[in-house]
């Protein structure tokens, strides 16, 4: 049995963002978001529900899943794999976007409702060694939320190290599934006798996919490992590229010294192996 990788866009989307299935949405931002009692998400409506005939064109497709709740409450659902510096700008960015479009006319801001922003990231992003970390806009001296129409989560699946039979929370389930879905043959035993991941498992299952379904699926995962590995190389010349730059300014460095030094320009290009014309700039 081949089960999707959870951190490929097509699949994240297939899973979590199918409106006949929201109870796998439901069950994750309950998770996630912590919340309890009166504020439990009871329903949701998916805003851009999954559908394979809208991923054609890949790259101009947004794939993050946002939905709302029995209060209007809007919830922004994005998975990064390659790294991103500007992700945390990217998440105000869409929040503030969603917030600001729930206004139809001027000055009905009694209507607004809040936003909240889930990233999903397969890297580091913060220093703490927290893997769910969530952001709220505080007063600076009494630390309230008196704020409170936008927060953001983040999970750095990087930092979530724990191992199935340590997963003692719906929450940590969740990434757990997200981190490892595709690796498993069968459903895990930890996993059977709760509904919304049998539904996830079972949308997982590649083998009951369309055709037009797995072709996305690689090529979406294709792409994001050309994007990756072009990352991947662009630092490894960076560090060569410094590595090199500072063997330049070392010699320069030396330059410098011998010119003090009183050393003629010949002997100092035979030291340093420095052109004349640059030992000659920096006399």
């Amino acid at each position: 049995m081949r089960f999707a990788d959870p951190k490929n866009d097509v699949a994240f989307k297939k899973i979590f963002g199918d409106e006949n299935k929201t109870e796998v949405l439901i069950s994750f931002l309950n998770s996630i978001l912590d919340f309890k009692g009166t504020k439990q998400i009871q329903s949701l409506t998916i805003l851009n529900p999954y559908q394979i005939e809208q991923l054609k064109d890949y790259k101009n497709t947004v794939l993050d899943v946002r939905a709302i709740n029995q209060d209007k409450e809007e919830f922004i659902v994005e998975m990064q794999v390659a790294p991103d510096l500007y992700f945390a700008k990217r998440s105000l960015y869409y929040s503030s976007k969603s917030y600001t479009a729930q206004l139809k006319k001027a000055e009905q801001y009694h209507t607004l409702k809040k936003v909240y922003f889930i990233g999903i990231l397969d890297f580091k992003m913060f220093d703490s060694d927290e893997f769910l970390s969530r952001h709220l806009i505080l007063n600076e001296k009494t630390l309230k939320n008196e704020l409170q129409d936008m927060e953001f989560n983040f999970i750095e699946l990087e930092k979530f190290n724990l191992e199935l039979n340590q997963c003692d929370t719906i929450a940590k389930k969740w990434i757990y599934f997200i981190q490892n879905a595709s690796s498993f043959e069968l459903i895990p035993s930890e996993y059977k006798n709760l509904e919304e991941f049998k539904t996830a498992f079972n949308t997982a299952q590649m083998h009951q996919w369309k055709d037009k379904e797995v072709q996305m699926y690689d090529s979406v995962s294709m792409q994001k490992g050309i994007r990756i590995n072009e990352i991947k190389t662009a630092e490894i010349k960076g560090i060569e590229q410094g590595i090199e730059q500072g063997k330049y300014q070392e010699k320069l460095e030396i330059a410098k010294n011998s010119i003090s030094q009183g050393l003629d320009d010949k002997t100092i290009a035979m030291i340093t192996g420095l052109d004349i014309s640059t030992i000659q700039k920096l006399r």
